[in-house]
Protein backbone atom coordinates (compact mmCIF):
# COMPACT_ATOMS: atom_id res chain seq x y z
CA UNK A 1 0.00 0.00 0.00
CA UNK A 2 1.40 3.48 -1.05
CA UNK A 3 2.24 5.87 1.30
CA UNK A 4 -0.42 7.72 0.53
CA UNK A 5 -3.23 5.41 1.36
CA UNK A 6 -1.09 4.62 4.49
CA UNK A 7 -3.78 3.67 7.22
CA UNK A 8 -4.13 5.63 9.86
CA UNK A 9 -4.12 2.92 12.95
CA UNK A 10 -4.67 3.62 16.43
CA UNK A 11 -3.16 1.12 19.55
CA UNK A 12 -5.71 1.34 22.53
CA UNK A 13 -4.58 0.53 25.69
CA UNK A 14 -7.13 0.37 28.49
CA UNK A 15 -5.59 0.65 31.73
CA UNK A 16 -6.44 0.73 35.55
CA UNK A 17 -3.42 0.21 38.09
CA UNK A 18 -0.69 -0.96 35.83
CA UNK A 19 2.35 1.32 36.68
CA UNK A 20 4.50 -1.56 36.37
CA UNK A 21 3.62 -2.86 33.39
CA UNK A 22 2.28 -0.09 31.00
CA UNK A 23 5.90 1.54 30.18
CA UNK A 24 7.04 -1.76 28.83
CA UNK A 25 3.45 -2.28 26.77
CA UNK A 26 3.66 1.14 25.45
CA UNK A 27 7.21 0.67 24.20
CA UNK A 28 6.31 -2.71 22.61
CA UNK A 29 3.90 -1.46 20.37
CA UNK A 30 5.68 1.47 19.82
CA UNK A 31 8.73 -0.33 18.58
CA UNK A 32 6.41 -2.80 16.68
CA UNK A 33 4.07 0.04 14.90
CA UNK A 34 6.07 3.09 14.46
CA UNK A 35 3.68 4.35 12.89
CA UNK A 36 0.86 4.21 14.87
CA UNK A 37 -0.92 6.25 17.89
CA UNK A 38 -1.04 4.94 21.25
CA UNK A 39 -3.79 5.98 22.81
CA UNK A 40 -3.96 4.75 26.81
CA UNK A 41 -7.20 5.10 28.95
CA UNK A 42 -7.09 5.41 32.57
CA UNK A 43 -10.14 3.86 34.14
CA UNK A 44 -9.08 5.71 37.73
CA UNK A 45 -5.93 4.43 38.61
CA UNK A 46 -4.46 4.95 42.19
CA UNK A 47 -0.67 4.11 41.02
CA UNK A 48 1.60 6.00 38.44
CA UNK A 49 0.17 4.87 35.50
CA UNK A 50 -0.75 8.07 33.52
CA UNK A 51 2.82 9.51 34.56
CA UNK A 52 4.53 6.16 33.49
CA UNK A 53 2.20 5.71 30.41
CA UNK A 54 3.14 9.39 29.19
CA UNK A 55 6.48 9.30 29.93
CA UNK A 56 6.64 6.56 27.68
CA UNK A 57 4.88 8.55 25.01
CA UNK A 58 1.27 7.74 24.88
CA UNK A 59 -1.65 9.98 24.42
CA UNK A 60 -3.41 9.90 28.08
CA UNK A 61 -7.13 9.70 28.63
CA UNK A 62 -9.12 9.48 31.14
CA UNK A 63 -12.78 7.27 31.68
CA UNK A 64 -14.12 7.68 34.93
CA UNK A 65 -16.95 4.90 34.59
CA UNK A 66 -15.53 1.93 36.02
CA UNK A 67 -15.07 -0.86 34.36
CA UNK A 68 -13.13 -1.98 30.72
CA UNK A 69 -16.47 -2.30 28.66
CA UNK A 70 -17.01 1.51 29.90
CA UNK A 71 -13.93 2.34 28.12
CA UNK A 72 -13.75 0.55 25.40
CA UNK A 73 -17.04 2.57 24.70
CA UNK A 74 -15.10 5.80 25.53
CA UNK A 75 -12.30 4.77 23.03
CA UNK A 76 -14.77 3.46 20.09
CA UNK A 77 -16.63 6.39 19.99
CA UNK A 78 -13.44 8.98 20.78
CA UNK A 79 -10.65 7.69 18.24
CA UNK A 80 -10.86 8.14 14.66
CA UNK A 81 -8.61 5.72 12.90
CA UNK A 82 -8.63 3.07 10.17
CA UNK A 83 -7.44 0.05 11.71
CA UNK A 84 -7.49 0.10 15.86
CA UNK A 85 -5.07 -2.56 17.39
CA UNK A 86 -6.66 -3.09 21.10
CA UNK A 87 -4.31 -5.07 23.83
CA UNK A 88 -4.42 -5.39 27.58
CA UNK A 89 -2.11 -2.61 29.36
CA UNK A 90 -0.25 -5.42 31.08
CA UNK A 91 2.13 -6.66 28.96
CA UNK A 92 0.59 -10.31 28.54
CA UNK A 93 -0.03 -9.54 25.17
CA UNK A 94 3.12 -9.46 22.63
CA UNK A 95 3.17 -6.34 20.62
CA UNK A 96 5.48 -7.62 17.85
CA UNK A 97 2.35 -9.71 16.53
CA UNK A 98 0.33 -6.68 16.34
CA UNK A 99 1.75 -6.21 12.52
CA UNK A 100 0.70 -9.79 11.51
CA UNK A 101 -2.38 -9.07 12.75
CA UNK A 102 -3.06 -5.92 11.15
CA UNK A 103 -1.72 -7.01 7.52
CA UNK A 104 -4.16 -10.02 8.07
CA UNK A 105 -6.80 -7.78 8.47
CA UNK A 106 -5.77 -5.28 5.28
CA UNK A 107 -4.80 -7.69 2.85
CA UNK A 108 -7.75 -10.16 3.65
CA UNK A 109 -10.58 -7.43 3.76
CA UNK A 110 -11.38 -8.60 7.90
CA UNK A 111 -12.95 -6.49 10.33
CA UNK A 112 -11.94 -8.48 13.02
CA UNK A 113 -8.67 -10.27 13.69
CA UNK A 114 -8.75 -12.32 16.82
CA UNK A 115 -4.95 -12.87 18.59
CA UNK A 116 -5.43 -16.68 20.30
CA UNK A 117 -3.56 -17.05 23.38
CA UNK A 118 -0.66 -19.81 23.18
CA UNK A 119 0.65 -19.68 27.13
CA UNK A 120 3.81 -21.60 27.94
CA UNK A 121 4.45 -19.62 31.40
CA UNK A 122 2.69 -21.05 34.12
CA UNK A 123 1.41 -18.19 36.14
CA UNK A 124 0.46 -16.65 32.03
CA UNK A 125 -3.55 -18.24 32.64
CA UNK A 126 -5.20 -19.66 35.21
CA UNK A 127 -6.50 -23.41 34.81
CA UNK A 128 -9.86 -22.34 35.73
CA UNK A 129 -9.48 -19.64 32.90
CA UNK A 130 -8.64 -22.63 30.60
CA UNK A 131 -11.61 -24.66 31.14
CA UNK A 132 -14.23 -21.84 31.34
CA UNK A 133 -12.76 -20.65 27.74
CA UNK A 134 -13.57 -23.55 26.80
CA UNK A 135 -16.94 -23.95 28.44
CA UNK A 136 -18.27 -20.45 27.15
CA UNK A 137 -16.78 -21.05 23.66
CA UNK A 138 -18.30 -24.07 23.33
CA UNK A 139 -21.56 -22.25 24.73
CA UNK A 140 -21.30 -19.76 22.19
CA UNK A 141 -21.19 -21.98 19.17
CA UNK A 142 -24.14 -23.65 20.56
CA UNK A 143 -26.20 -20.37 20.93
CA UNK A 144 -25.14 -18.86 17.34
CA UNK A 145 -23.49 -21.74 15.42
CA UNK A 146 -20.40 -20.39 15.17
CA UNK A 147 -17.34 -19.70 17.39
CA UNK A 148 -14.27 -18.64 18.26
CA UNK A 149 -11.15 -20.34 19.63
CA UNK A 150 -10.33 -17.85 22.15
CA UNK A 151 -13.90 -16.05 22.62
CA UNK A 152 -11.76 -13.96 25.54
CA UNK A 153 -8.91 -12.91 23.76
CA UNK A 154 -8.55 -8.72 24.76
CA UNK A 155 -5.73 -8.31 21.76
CA UNK A 156 -7.78 -7.85 18.82
CA UNK A 157 -7.59 -5.60 15.47
CA UNK A 158 -10.69 -3.94 14.59
CA UNK A 159 -12.11 -2.45 11.06
CA UNK A 160 -13.28 0.81 11.42
CA UNK A 161 -16.65 -0.33 10.13
CA UNK A 162 -16.50 -2.62 13.50
CA UNK A 163 -15.64 -0.14 15.59
CA UNK A 164 -18.19 2.52 14.22
CA UNK A 165 -21.25 -0.08 14.23
CA UNK A 166 -20.79 -1.67 17.33
CA UNK A 167 -22.98 -0.42 19.88
CA UNK A 168 -21.49 -1.26 23.33
CA UNK A 169 -23.70 -2.56 26.11
CA UNK A 170 -21.57 -4.05 29.03
CA UNK A 171 -19.48 -2.23 31.68
CA UNK A 172 -16.79 -4.74 32.12
CA UNK A 173 -14.88 -7.57 31.34
CA UNK A 174 -17.95 -9.31 29.57
CA UNK A 175 -16.81 -6.76 26.39
CA UNK A 176 -15.08 -9.35 24.35
CA UNK A 177 -17.88 -11.86 24.31
CA UNK A 178 -20.49 -8.91 23.47
CA UNK A 179 -17.27 -8.34 20.44
CA UNK A 180 -17.58 -12.14 19.35
CA UNK A 181 -21.35 -11.64 18.74
CA UNK A 182 -21.44 -8.49 17.32
CA UNK A 183 -19.19 -9.63 14.67
CA UNK A 184 -21.04 -13.17 14.36
CA UNK A 185 -24.70 -11.71 14.20
CA UNK A 186 -23.68 -9.29 11.32
CA UNK A 187 -21.97 -12.30 9.68
CA UNK A 188 -18.50 -10.04 9.27
CA UNK A 189 -15.64 -11.85 7.86
CA UNK A 190 -13.02 -12.29 10.64
CA UNK A 191 -9.70 -14.39 11.27
CA UNK A 192 -7.39 -15.40 13.99
CA UNK A 193 -3.82 -15.65 14.47
CA UNK A 194 -2.12 -17.10 17.33
CA UNK A 195 0.05 -14.89 19.45
CA UNK A 196 2.00 -15.72 22.98
CA UNK A 197 0.38 -14.86 26.22
CA UNK A 198 2.99 -14.45 28.89
CA UNK A 199 3.05 -14.18 32.64
CA UNK A 200 2.08 -10.26 33.81
CA UNK A 201 5.16 -8.72 35.15
CA UNK A 202 6.18 -8.36 39.09
CA UNK A 203 4.20 -5.86 40.94
CA UNK A 204 1.31 -6.30 38.76
CA UNK A 205 -2.07 -7.80 39.49
CA UNK A 206 -4.84 -9.19 37.78
CA UNK A 207 -8.02 -7.39 37.89
CA UNK A 208 -10.41 -10.63 37.07
CA UNK A 209 -12.86 -12.64 39.79
CA UNK A 210 -13.24 -16.15 38.29
CA UNK A 211 -16.42 -16.72 39.53
CA UNK A 212 -18.08 -13.36 39.73
CA UNK A 213 -16.46 -11.99 36.27
CA UNK A 214 -17.94 -15.56 34.60
CA UNK A 215 -21.38 -15.31 35.83
CA UNK A 216 -21.48 -11.73 34.58
CA UNK A 217 -20.04 -12.91 30.91
CA UNK A 218 -22.54 -15.77 31.28
CA UNK A 219 -25.74 -13.58 32.05
CA UNK A 220 -24.87 -11.40 28.96
CA UNK A 221 -24.25 -14.01 26.78
CA UNK A 222 -28.25 -15.61 27.70
CA UNK A 223 -29.34 -11.93 27.71
CA UNK A 224 -27.76 -12.01 23.85
CA UNK A 225 -29.56 -14.67 22.61
CA UNK A 226 -32.78 -14.37 24.61
CA UNK A 227 -32.26 -10.43 22.12
CA UNK A 228 -30.66 -11.77 18.99
CA UNK A 229 -32.92 -15.20 19.19
CA UNK A 230 -36.43 -14.32 20.49
CA UNK A 231 -37.85 -16.58 18.22
CA UNK A 232 -35.49 -19.73 19.31
CA UNK A 233 -35.73 -18.27 23.02
CA UNK A 234 -38.90 -17.49 23.58
CA UNK A 235 -40.24 -20.79 21.33
CA UNK A 236 -38.08 -23.07 23.68
CA UNK A 237 -40.26 -21.93 26.91
CA UNK A 238 -43.26 -22.23 25.00
CA UNK A 239 -42.39 -25.73 24.29
CA UNK A 240 -41.68 -26.33 27.64
CA UNK A 241 -44.67 -25.32 29.10
CA UNK A 242 -46.84 -27.16 26.25
CA UNK A 243 -44.71 -30.49 27.17
CA UNK A 244 -45.49 -29.58 30.96
CA UNK A 245 -49.27 -28.93 30.14
CA UNK A 246 -49.30 -32.36 28.11
CA UNK A 247 -48.44 -34.86 31.07
CA UNK A 248 -50.47 -32.73 33.11
CA UNK A 249 -53.26 -33.56 31.03
CA UNK A 250 -52.99 -37.29 30.28
CA UNK A 251 -54.10 -38.44 34.26
CA UNK A 252 -57.03 -35.94 33.88
CA UNK A 253 -57.80 -37.02 30.38
CA UNK A 254 -57.58 -40.98 30.76
CA UNK A 255 -60.06 -40.00 33.95
CA UNK A 256 -62.27 -38.31 31.77
CA UNK A 257 -62.55 -40.87 29.47
CA UNK A 258 -63.63 -43.58 31.65
CA UNK A 259 -65.58 -42.05 34.58
CA UNK A 260 -67.05 -39.00 32.54
CA UNK A 261 -65.64 -36.45 35.27
CA UNK A 262 -63.07 -33.99 35.67
CA UNK A 263 -62.37 -35.11 39.13
CA UNK A 264 -59.23 -32.49 39.55
CA UNK A 265 -60.33 -28.67 38.60
CA UNK A 266 -57.89 -26.94 39.43
CA UNK A 267 -55.40 -29.15 37.50
CA UNK A 268 -57.26 -28.45 34.79
CA UNK A 269 -57.10 -24.88 35.24
CA UNK A 270 -53.56 -24.98 35.81
CA UNK A 271 -53.37 -26.76 32.24
CA UNK A 272 -55.05 -24.28 30.58
CA UNK A 273 -53.31 -21.32 31.86
CA UNK A 274 -49.74 -23.09 31.15
CA UNK A 275 -51.72 -23.55 27.57
CA UNK A 276 -52.59 -19.38 27.41
CA UNK A 277 -48.78 -19.08 28.68
CA UNK A 278 -47.13 -20.82 26.06
CA UNK A 279 -49.10 -19.04 22.82
CA UNK A 280 -48.38 -16.22 24.35
CA UNK A 281 -44.77 -17.03 24.38
CA UNK A 282 -44.81 -17.97 21.26
CA UNK A 283 -45.81 -14.66 19.82
CA UNK A 284 -44.05 -12.85 22.05
CA UNK A 285 -40.70 -14.96 20.48
CA UNK A 286 -42.24 -14.08 16.64
CA UNK A 287 -42.94 -10.41 17.39
CA UNK A 288 -39.43 -9.62 19.14
CA UNK A 289 -37.77 -11.82 15.54
CA UNK A 290 -39.19 -9.34 13.60
CA UNK A 291 -38.15 -6.54 15.33
CA UNK A 292 -34.45 -8.30 16.26
CA UNK A 293 -34.46 -8.31 12.19
CA UNK A 294 -34.66 -4.90 11.91
CA UNK A 295 -32.61 -3.81 14.50
CA UNK A 296 -29.83 -5.99 12.31
CA UNK A 297 -30.97 -4.42 9.56
CA UNK A 298 -29.92 -1.01 10.84
CA UNK A 299 -26.74 -2.45 11.88
CA UNK A 300 -26.18 -3.97 9.08
CA UNK A 301 -26.31 -0.45 7.30
CA UNK A 302 -24.36 1.40 9.62
CA UNK A 303 -21.54 -1.26 9.28
CA UNK A 304 -21.54 -1.10 5.57
CA UNK A 305 -21.42 3.17 5.82
CA UNK A 306 -17.70 2.35 6.59
CA UNK A 307 -14.73 1.43 3.65
CA UNK A 308 -13.84 -1.71 3.98
CA UNK A 309 -10.61 -2.49 5.71
CA UNK A 310 -7.74 -1.95 3.00
CA UNK A 311 -9.69 -0.19 0.08
CA UNK A 312 -8.16 2.89 -1.47
CA UNK A 313 -10.78 5.39 -1.13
Amino acid sequence: MSAEHSPRIAVLLPCYNEEAAIGPTVAGFRAALPGATIYVYDNNSRDRTVEVARAAGAVVRTERQQGKGNVVRRMFADIEADIYVMADGDLTYDPAAAPAMVEMALSEQLDMVVGTRQHNAKDAYRGGHVLGNRLFTGLLSFLFARSFTDVFSGYRVFSRRFVKSFPVLSSGFEIETEMSIHALELRMPVGELATAYGARPEGSASKLSTFRDGWRILKVMLNLFRTERPWLFFGSVGALLVVAALILAVPLVLTYLDTGLVPRFPTAILITGLGIVAVLSFLAGLILDTVTHGRRELRRLAYLAQPAPGSER
